[in-house]
């Protein structure tokens, strides 16, 4: 399998690298989704520096998306929009082409972001939720890279993490913000319908199509991985919703999404780790079956 250290690299921006062989530490990556689409993250934030971008890599399923290596505080990161996701390539897929990167880059500690609906009630738009737990309804359950690993999927969502984004969260916005909560993933690209919300009421809080499978690609891969939401829509039957005011958060708030990211990346220790993710991947039973060696 090729590594990243022999990775080819297709650049549309030529005045950097043809072969980008990442000889440096690369420990953190973060997953761009709707909140931050709109700002072209992470351009133009204060203090990161953009190493390269529009990396592309060959990888068994496929090239993936373009990359941005950028470096904030020191600390070097890769980041992707739209959880890599494109036309003609399978959400699955797109999926697979970033773990892998991420893997074979070395990365350790993730974050990704998104926005979702709500299933609680008691949530409204611009309410921001960093979950602890999922339920995961679509039919992408079958994503893996080798299936060298049984994955314990406790504390899938990893605590120290999750506590970064908390503390980040505190400092730039002064809505609500919920510490935990359930996000159910659906398949989409449609929204929910009323009766498929109602089903949910009282075992998730919020509903998005993004959270899986990279919750537990993270764990195959024995990297940390958190989610930062941002509610952008009641889910149907409970109120009805305004895609005015949906367009105005994509629009307004994607500079707070940003912010709240790259803080958590600078308060967050690269050598430190005092979690229990990695210890959560087991080596397989199932070696004849998964021809994992």
């Amino acid at each position: 399998m090729m590594t990243m250290r022999n990775a080819q690299c297709v650049m549309r921006n030529e005045k950097n690298f043809s072969h980008f062989p990442f000889p440096i530490s690369l420990d953190f990556a973060i997953i761009g989704g709707s909140g931050t689409l709109s700002s072209d993250f992470p351009k133009n934030f204060a203090d990161v520096e953009i190493l390269a971008e529009d990396l592309f890599f060959e990888t068994p399923y496929g090239k993936s998306p373009a990359f941005r290596l950028c470096k904030v505080d020191g600390k070097n990161f890769l980041t992707c929009k739209m959880h890599g996701w494109r036309s003609g390539v399978t959400r699955a897929d797109s999926s697979r082409q970033i773990f892998w990167t991420f893997r074979e880059a070395g990365v350790k500690k993730i974050f990704s972001e998104g926005g979702v609906g709500t299933i609680n009630h008691l949530l409204n738009p611009r309410d921001l939720m960093i979950p602890d737990d999922y339920l995961d309804l679509s039919n992408r359950k079958d994503v893996q890279l080798d299936g060298k690993f049984l994955l314990i999927m406790r504390d899938a969502l990893c605590p120290n993490l999750r506590g970064k984004l908390l503390e980040a969260a505190r400092k730039f916005f002064d809505g609500r913000i919920f510490e935990r909560g359930i996000y159910a993933v659906t398949d989409g690209r449609h929204f929910e319908s009323p009766a498929e919300i109602a089903m949910l009421k009282g075992h998730a809080d919020i509903v998005g199509q993004s959270l899986a499978p990279e919750v537990y690609l993270a764990r195959e891969i024995g990297a940390c991985y958190a989610n930062l939401s941002f509610v952008v829509n009641y889910g149907e039957g409970l109120k009805v919703w305004s895609h005015e005011v949906m367009k105005n958060i994509f629009y307004d708030d994607a500079e707070l999404i940003g912010k709240i990211l790259l803080d958590a990346i600078k308060n967050t220790d690269t050598n430190k780790n005092s979690c229990h993710c990695r210890e959560l991947r087991k080596e397989t039973l199932l070696k004849e079956i998964y021809d994992a060696k």
